[in-house]
């Protein structure tokens, strides 16, 4: 396979140079682990977040000689490693988003560390946002929170899921018109769903 040449200090400069240099794929490690691990531990909880943001550097770094070079930045495709993983804890997250519906305790809180006002705003709307979130296609919410926890755009999340942009934002707005709806029902409409760009 012919990769091009990547600028220095990118991902995929770093990624290139770990087929030779094992130990240069440390880089990506520290540069993106916090972003996957806090995007798995939004969508599965710490613990399994601890495990599974370890185990997709562990494919990404078995998988680097794959990496399409023309992405400087590493994000997208480990965060789509990290979806992945999470699709075979799909059963769990959906039970947990059932169970966080019916008695409003978050069991994904990723930290106690949050500000106080943003846990007052979501706790309210807590309950009703799992039950939305529960109820959307795996496929559906896999392009939400890629958007609203992974912190991507839409081009970013085609290229995580293997997906055209068209697709994404087709997905995307279709979910957030269902959670949408379902807030409305429940009395809880949530401004982060408000918009439909």
């Amino acid at each position: 396979m012919i990769f091009a040449a990547a600028p220095p200090g990118s991902d995929a400069a770093a990624i290139a140079l770990s087929r030779e240099v094992a130990g240069e794929f440390a880089s990506v490690f520290e540069r993106h682990h916090p972003a996957v691990h806090s995007y798995l531990a939004r969508r599965l909880g710490v613990d399994l977040a601890d495990e599974l943001a370890a185990e997709a550097f562990a494919v990404a770094f078995a998988k680097r000689d794959r990496y399409d070079s023309s992405y400087d930045d590493a994000r997208p495709w480990l965060l789509g490693i990290a979806t992945h993983l999470a699709r075979r804890h799909w059963r769990r997250e959906e039970r947990e988003l059932r169970a966080f519906a019916r008695t409003g305790l978050d069991p994904c809180s990723p930290s106690h560390e949050e500000l106080a006002t943003e846990r007052m705003s979501s706790a309210a709307a807590g309950p009703a946002l799992a039950a939305a979130l529960a109820a959307l296609s795996g496929a559906e919410r896999d392009v939400l929170l890629l958007y609203a926890w992974g912190e991507l755009g839409y081009p970013e999340i085609a290229a995580a899921l293997s997906i055209s942009p068209g697709t994404v934002k087709s997905r995307l707005h279709r979910a957030r018109t269902r959670v949408r709806e379902a807030l409305a029902l429940a009395g809880e409409l949530d401004e982060r769903f408000a918009s439909n760009e």
